[in-house]
């Protein structure tokens, strides 16, 4: 069993004793900790905190106990039941509350859930709230509500009222959508994309829809994290189908992956790549992305004369410097956009309605849109390391070996060769560096990365 306790939440697996996994009383114990902090930290006058979930079989035994948490802690509780992360992220502002607990263990396996924790904004705390929330909960100086302040719960759905604020958007073309006629495959992994992202086509226009895995029953019929490895199904679909694309999405929906209609991916570092070209279209302005991300939307970015900066991994980083840039749009390579004019959050809804949006004003092939991009490929390696090794002397050392090119230490150390880069990270869980490397071809992104893990090795010697 395993409970991973981060500045970015609580993860765990369910089952076993008691501080082994994510288990009834481990979620109490984390639960009143955060509801301590928005109680003594959040300057929100509301009394009220949002509950949502994803479709995991373990979701509903987690809800009941975060829900009844919540209330023996004194809050009212705006429960919305199955729901995207960023569903639950725009229904904290709606609900004008305190704060929102997301149960979601995103792209892990059906037998991990986590509890992902909102500020007031419907946006994941900061390292440094994060770490209040662990202490809080190490120290249990919980105080519960007595029998006349116990909270209350209200059950409300927000999915309509998300897919009404994408549909809202100035640069979601509803009209020209309908006008394509577009033919569309979807693979939901069955879970709350599968009540969500057929709803939300529907909407925009679309009547033809190929479906796979929608029933939001948290059986993954593969791998949920949505990686060209665990999509042949849906890449086979577009294949024996006249579909114009394919969207598909992680239990959460807040991660999207793109199928051209021959059934090859479009690349996952695209999704942003390809939303981004468009909004930079309509509305010039700054874009952001984490350090492991493509070079192609820095390409693209500059392409219309604008300015492109990168954060240290992780969304609130990404968030945060949105927020210092003005940024039109960012987001990570995994497939999440953040679109600052919906919220700060990933959304694939967003991503999903903006994209359309984009073939029908292109008026090209999903994969000719693919083929207009910088072709870049990504090699993720690692270098494995005894527990003795100072991490953070070879990461300076390294840096100084390649003090002649462009380097980044915000987050480990990232070298810009002039057409390459390469990116390494300490793990925060395991004595290793992450080597992440990009180039043009796959091989010149291995070579690349090799060469400077050899660098690493020589150094831990």
């Amino acid at each position: 069993m395993t409970l991973i306790k981060s500045i970015s939440g609580i993860r765990g697996t369910i089952g076993g004793k008691a501080g082994d996994g994510l288990n009834p009383l481990d979620t109490v114990k984390f639960v009143s900790a955060y509801a301590t902090f928005i109680r003594e930290y959040i300057k929100n006058t509301s009394n009220k905190i949002v509950v949502g979930r994803d479709a995991r079989i373990s979701g509903k035994m987690m809800e009941q106990v975060v829900v009844g948490t919540l209330m023996g802690m004194g809050f009212d509780v705006v429960n919305i039941g199955l729901a995207t992360t960023p569903t639950t992220e725009l229904a904290v502002t709606m609900e004008g509350a305190a704060g929102g607990i997301i149960l979601t263990a995103s792209h892990n396996p059906r037998q991990w859930n986590a509890l992902k924790l909102l500020n007031d904004r419907g946006e994941f705390l900061n390292a440094k709230e994060g770490e209040i929330v662990l202490k809080l909960a190490e120290s249990e100086a919980f105080e519960f509500a007595d029998i006349d302040h116990i909270g209350k719960v209200v059950e409300n759905d927000y999915t309509d009222k998300h897919i009404e604020a994408v549909l809202n958007l100035k640069l979601v073309d509803v009209e020209a959508i309908k006008a394509a006629n577009f033919e569309v495959a979807i693979d939901c992994v069955n879970s709350v994309g599968g009540l969500v992202i057929p709803k939300l086509l529907k909407a925009l226009g679309v009547t033809k829809i190929n479906e796979l895995y929608t029933t939001p029953d948290g059986e993954f019929p593969h791998n949920p994290e949505p990686l060209p490895e665990h999509l042949g199904e849906i890449a086979a679909l577009m294949k024996k189908t006249t579909s114009d694309v394919g969207f598909v999405v992680d239990p959460d929906v807040d991660r999207l992956a793109i199928v051209c209609e021959n059934g090859e991916m479009f690349g996952e570092e695209y999704t942003l790549v390809a939303v981004a070209d468009y909004i930079l279209k309509h509305t010039p302005g700054n874009t952001v992305s984490n350090l492991s991300s493509s070079r192609a939307l820095r390409d693209v970015t500059e392409k219309y004369g604008c300015t492109y900066k990168a954060s240290a991994v992780g969304e609130v980083n990404v968030t945060t410097l949105m927020k210092e840039t003005n940024a039109v749009i960012g987001g990570e390579g995994n497939g999440g956009i953040i679109y600052p004019a919906s919220h700060y959050g990933r959304d694939a809804l967003v991503g999903v309605a903006l994209f359309l949006s984009h073939m029908a004003h292109q008026k090209m092939k999903v994969s000719e849109i693919r083929a207009s991009y910088p072709s870049y490929f990504i090699a993720k390696q690692k270098v494995e390391l005894t527990p003795s090794i100072d991490v953070d002397a070879i990461l300076l050392a390294v840096k100084e070996k390649y003090s002649q090119y462009d380097i980044t230490d915000i987050d480990g150390v990232k070298i810009d060769f002039p057409d390459k880069w390469v990116h390494l990270r300490k793990s925060n869980t395991e004595p290793i560096i992450r080597v992440y490397s990009e180039a043009h071809t796959m091989q010149e992104a291995e070579d690349v990365g090799g060469e400077v893990m050899k660098v690493v090795e020589n150094l831990a010697k």
